[in-house]
């Protein structure tokens, strides 16, 4: 493996740490509906360090999203699921490959830019109220696999485009989880293509895919309490700090 990809050595209470933060990442993304791929690289990277941190994350994803899918197979709707599918997983693919060109601050660089602009951008599709059709939920599931191949977190764009398309509720949860799933075991293969994992690393994702499980339903409990807009502005504010420390990562 070429120096750029050499990650953490990743012990015992490390896997700890990743357990009880992708449980507690888990509850607060599960507040508003989004938020564990944007939240969580940030607690991640000095874990397994920054150039890992998407592969980890990956083997994360399957497990968090598989499992929506199983709870939300009745209502998914298998239509916009082969169109996304047909669409984002070629763009996944260059994603994924590029990704494992990139040196890690440039990776840093990425990642914090990303989450940073991603509070405005969903801020701005909220408001937009606009509409697709079958074509340009092609084009959104095109630009979504591009970025859900090198990066984590693209998720909310998937949702506002399937939200335009008009697909809401648990149809717009399975279809989502479903594109979702198939990327990241596309990603999973490529980075392991790749060497960019060890068994720790594996182990890793998997841990934080299964911890992920419990944290929605404490969620739900939570969200009876406290105003949405209470979630949302916990959310963002991490967000923005999250990629605020990526960025300090890659520029000092």
């Amino acid at each position: 493996m070429d120096a750029a990809f050499a990650v953490a050595d990743v012990g015992l209470w490390d896997f700890a740490l990743v357990a009880v933060i992708a449980f507690c990442m888990s509850v607060i993304g599960g507040l508003s509906g989004y938020g564990i791929g944007l939240i969580l690289p940030a607690f991640l990277a000095p874990v397994v360090g920054v150039v890992a941190t998407i592969p980890v994350m990956s083997v994360a994803m399957i497990f968090a999203n598989a499992s929506r899918v199983w709870v939300y197979r009745h209502a998914m709707s298998w239509r916009y699921v082969a169109l996304l599918l047909a669409v984002s997983l070629p763009m996944a693919l260059i994603g994924s490959i590029v990704y494992t060109h990139l040196s890690a601050d440039t990776i840093a660089t990425a990642l914090g830019v990303f989450m940073i602009i991603s509070v405005p951008l969903r801020r701005k599709l909220q408001r937009g109220g606009f509409t697709l059709g079958p074509r340009g939920l092609a084009g959104v599931g095109a630009v979504y696999g591009l970025l859900a191949g090198g990066m984590s977190g693209s998720g909310l764009f998937m949702a506002a485009g399937l939200m335009a398309a008009g697909v809401h509720g648990a149809a717009l949860i399975a279809t989502d989880a479903a594109v979702s799933t198939a990327i990241n075991l596309l990603k999973v293969g490529v980075f392991g293509g790749y060497s960019m994992y060890t068994a720790d690393l594996v182990i890793a994702g998997i841990v934080i895919g299964l911890c992920t499980v419990p944290g929605a339903f404490v969620a739900r409990r939570i969200m009876d309490r406290l105003p949405i807009q209470v979630h949302i502005w916990i959310m963002e504010v991490l967000i923005v700090c999250g990629g605020a420390s990526f960025l300090w990562k890659a520029l000092r």
